[in-house]
Formats: structure tokens, C-alpha cells, sequence
């Protein structure tokens, strides 16, 4: 069936970088769409980047031009590097995929799209 295996989470001074990374362990089958959620205490998870198999990605608004998400696709890894980073970046940091391909740019942004979660790693942004 395959899990999604995260690392890179951490303690790290604001305007810092960080780079998560989430593997498909126990399968082979690429994945359509891979992306990271993120939850903050006392908030909804809400949405921080995703991308297609083939290259498309979705960023949210908050931040977009400090994060990069890239996927090996051969590897069947995610990668989230995270730079400038900003108290307000706390929260756990869930991986998600979906096997199916999603061509809508709105499909993909809502958690509900993804059958296949991580078991979620801690950043905290302080000094």
C-alpha cells in the first residue's frame, strides 16, 4: 500500500532555511500530486504547496516566493525547502499524495484530494 516517511523538521531562528522531504516507502506506483499541509496550534491544517507529477506546482499566498516545492518522480519524493522563514512558519508539516493525476488547479489545493498522509513533522521558527 505504501507509507509517506518525512524528515527535515526542526528548530531553526527566524529568517533561517529548512528542507523537508517526504518518501513513498513500500511502493513503487508514482504518485499524480504530492504536496505539504501544516497545522499550527489551535488553527485548521491549511494548505503550503503542492505539485504534479509533471512539474506543475501550487504555492499558498503566504509563502510563495520563500518556499520551493520540488518531486523526484523517480524516487517518488517530495521536497519542501523552506527559506526566510518566519515565526508564524511554526506548525506540523504533513505530507500528502494522491495516486490519481489532478488536472484542476482548485482540486488540489483542498486536503480531502489526498489519500496518503505522513505522520506529520514539528518546525519551529523562534529565536
Amino acid at each position: 500500500q505504501g507509507q509517506l516517511v518525512e524528515s527535515g523538521g526542526g528548530l531553526v531562528q527566524p529568517g533561517g532555511s529548512l528542507r523537508l522531504s517526504c518518501t513513498a516507502s513500500g511502493s513503487s506506483s508514482m504518485f499524480g500530486v504530492m504536496g505539504w499541509f501544516r497545522q499550527a496550534p489551535e488553527k485548521q491544517r491549511e494548505l503550503v504547496a503542492v505539485i504534479t507529477s509533471g512539474g506543475t506546482t501550487n504555492l499558498a499566498d503566504s509563502v510563495n516566493g520563500r518556499f520551493t516545492i520540488s518531486m523526484d518522480n523517480a524516487k517518488n519524493t517530495a521536497y519542501l525547502q523552506m527559506n526566510s522563514l518566519k515565526p508564524e512558519d511554526t506548525a506540523v508539516y504533513y505530507c500528502a499524495a494522491t495516486r490519481r493525476r489532478i488536472a484542476s488547479a482548485r482540486a488540489r489545493l483542498t486536503s480531502s484530494a489526498y489519500e496518503y498522509w505522513g505522520q506529520g513533522t514539528q518546525v519551529t521558527v523562534s529565536s
